[in-house]
C-alpha cells in the first residue's frame, strides 16, 4: 500500500510559485485538455484574500486539489474538485472534501457539481439547489449543504 498523500492548505500569498504552476497544470489537465473545455482558467479568484487552496500530494505532486471561495454573500463556495487521472479511485476526493468541509465549519456552503458527481456531494451533506444546466458541455447542477444541526 502506498503511504498516504498528505494534505496541504494554504492562502494564495503562502503557495509557493511552484506549487501554483503544479496545482493549475493539474486542473488544465484534467478541465481543459481531459475534458476538452477550453476556458480561461485563471479567472482571477485564485488571488482573493479569503480563497483557501487545498490539496493532497504524493511524493511532491499534487493528485487532488479544490479551492474554497468566500462569496460576496458571506458563504464559502467549494470548486474546482479535481483528482488526477491516474490517482482515481483511491479515495482522495472524499478525503479533500472532508477536509474543505472542516475548513467551513458550521456555515452553509455552494458548489455547482458537474450533474455526475451529485450523488458523490450528497454523500457528504449537499443537497440539489435549483435546476440543471450545461457549462462547457457538460451537465452541471447547483448544489447547497445548509449548516449542520
Amino acid at each position: 500500500m502506498p503511504p498516504a498523500a498528505e494534505l496541504r492548505i494554504a492562502s494564495f500569498a503562502d503557495l509557493s510559485t511552484r506549487a501554483f504552476h503544479d496545482l493549475l497544470r493539474l486542473r488544465v489537465d484534467v478541465f481543459v485538455v481531459e475534458q476538452e473545455c477550453p476556458y480561461p482558467e485563471l479567472d482571477g479568484r485564485d488571488v482573493e484574500p479569503g480563497t483557501r487552496h487545498l490539496w493532497l500530494e504524493h511524493a511532491g505532486v499534487p493528485v487532488a486539489y479544490l479551492r474554497i471561495l468566500a462569496e460576496p454573500d458571506g458563504r464559502p463556495r467549494i470548486g474546482r474538485v479535481v483528482v488526477a487521472k491516474e490517482a482515481r479511485g483511491e479515495g482522495h476526493a472524499g478525503r479533500l472534501m472532508a477536509a474543505a468541509l472542516a475548513e467551513v465549519g458550521a456555515r452553509p456552503c455552494v458548489l455547482e457539481a458537474q450533474s455526475h458527481l451529485v450523488d458523490f456531494y450528497v454523500r457528504h451533506g449537499f443537497a440539489v439547489d435549483g435546476p440543471e444546466y450545461f457549462e462547457d458541455g457538460i451537465a452541471h447542477t447547483p448544489m447547497r449543504r445548509d449548516a449542520p444541526a
